[in-house]
């Protein structure tokens, strides 16, 4: 989403300003009291909150599109405390947590002191039957999810991704050129529909798919809901596919319940057979709009991943020509229609080190949110209940204490047992690590094995700017020259 930065920040900021005045203000007056007694017997922790309402938002964000939101903290981590200090971001004062120390309480904290966080406009694009059980349903939810997305039942899923994988290189990437960024977000809506929803019909895909990109437009963009703007169109295009997956919920019910259905191992099969400890099941309602959100955690990080590490590969020559050399090991290792299994995945070492060292330079979430719902004590400092609590990745991924020569790409840095604990953190940590991880490691590398023993590439533009708005991506989408490999 190209857009000139600086003048749309101002934009955003006075339409923030002049709809949110009145709520922000009734709002933080209370927390202000609150802050004042709890900061009694421990202080608040030091810094500033930058200019009313507005904070130090724009400095922040000014970070993020250049890439260095490490120096955001750094610059402050150096004037204030090398554990934690306070800002003010998104019109919420927030604690930013810094270094492992910090990596780690916050991870080993959940549900006792910190929950996470997300902005309320998330909840208008992927809302819910209730209030009440919007509070519960993300940790409802991952229970569901748990057994469908742990190891043991991926396994049997490879051979599926393989043949997606294989079929998405037929249908785009048959030429000479090729932008990876909409090659792979196809890639990988083709391959959720298909594992999330079994559906294999391309036609529908591609229908699903056009209500789907004004959702992750509408997500990273200002959350006004006026008719023109992306946040609407996100919440009109939700709607239309929740219709569409209600619709298919109701006729999936009627196949699991006559034993028709053919499609019973399916996460959507799974949500519906699932019922939490008081043995309710989801409404209609509430699977159609999780469904709707993890089609898209199960694509847009794992477009950024997949984008970058074409990038690197094209950039690094000797890396690209290892991965190369072990990923035709194995392929020379099958017959030449058989598709790839849980073996081969665990012969992919080198490989997988190579994605990890991707994932800590460009890590795709730029960090995790959480709210305090306690006063708790930190190194010294109060944190009050009610306030937003951040860590940014790169401040640990780019740390040379952690990875000497941080900017160089070096996969032996994942050799052996890896970086210390808490250091590498683009899945997260602790309870609320991301649960389809293992999902992400397979597809990244399913694609890896099949575009490496395909082709070599070239980029189009040597130097394209990458930015963070607030994924990180290409200008240009990466356009690379493709090269197939001579039988």
């Amino acid at each position: 989403m190209e857009f000139f930065f600086l003048l749309s920040v101002i934009f955003c900021v006075i339409l923030f300003v002049y709809l949110s005045l009145s709520y922000l203000i009734s709002r933080h007056t209370p927390r202000r009291a609150n802050e004042n007694i709890a900061s009694e017997n421990f202080p608040l922790p030091p810094g500033r909150t930058g200019w009313p309402l507005i904070g130090e938002s724009l400095d922040y964000f000014l970070k993020l599109r250049n890439c260095i939101p490490e120096k955001f903290v750094a610059d402050r981590r150096d004037r204030y405390s090398t554990k934690v200090f306070k800002t003010s971001l998104l019109g919420e004062p927030m604690a930013i947590f810094c270094g492992v120390e910090g990596n780690k309480f916050l991870f080993s904290s959940e549900t006792k002191l910190v929950q996470l966080w997300w902005p309320k406009a998330i909840n208008k694009i992927f809302p819910k039957s209730s209030a009440d059980y919007m509070k519960e349903d993300s940790t409802k939810v991952r229970k569901i999810l748990q057994p469908f997305l742990k190891a043991d039942a991926l396994q049997k899923h490879v051979g599926v991704m393989d043949m997606v994988m294989k079929q998405h290189l037929e249908m785009d990437w048959n030429c000479k050129e090729v932008k990876v960024s909409p090659a792979v977000t196809k890639y990988t809506f083709m391959l959720a529909c298909r594992l999330f929803l079994s559906i294999e019909d391309l036609e529908r895909v591609e229908e699903l798919g056009k209500s789907f990109g004004y959702i992750t437009a509408g997500i990273v963009s200002m959350a006004i809901n006026v008719p023109g703007t992306a946040f609407n169109r996100a919440i009109k295009a939700s709607k239309i596919m929740r219709r569409e997956l209600e619709a298919m919920i109701k006729q999936r019910k009627i196949d699991l319940t006559e034993n028709r259905s053919l499609a019973a191992q399916d996460l959507l099969s799974h949500m519906l057979l699932a019922n939490d400890e008081n043995d309710q099941f989801m409404t209609e309602f509430d699977i159609a709009s999780h469904i709707v959100g993890l089609l898209h955690a199960a694509t847009h990080t794992l477009n950024v991943a997949l984008t970058f590490i074409v990038m690197y590969l094209a950039e690094l020559p000797d890396v690209y020509n290892e991965v190369l050399r072990e990923q035709i090991g194995i392929a020379e290792s099958k017959e030449p229609e058989d598709l790839l299994n849980w073996e081969d995945i665990k012969k992919m070492k080198y490989s997988w080190n190579v994605a990890n060292e991707v994932l800590r330079l460009r890590p795709p979430s730029f960090g995790t949110f959480r709210e305090a719902i306690t006063d708790f004590t930190y190194a010294g400092y109060m944190i009050p209940k009610g306030w937003k609590l951040h860590l940014i990745a790169q401040t640990t991924h780019k740390n040379p204490e952690y990875f000497p020569n941080p900017e160089t790409f070096d996969p032996s840095r994942f050799e052996g047992n890896g970086p210390p604990p808490f250091t590498f953190v683009p899945f997260g940590g602790g309870p609320r690590m991301c649960p389809g991880n293992k999902y992400a490691r397979l597809v990244m590398l399913v694609f890896m094995h099949n575009i490496v023993t395909k082709f070599r590439w070239k980029k189009v533009i040597p130097n394209e700017k990458v930015v963070i708005d607030p994924l990180p991506r290409p200008t240009q989408g990466l356009p690379i020259h493709l090269h197939p490999h001579k039988p």
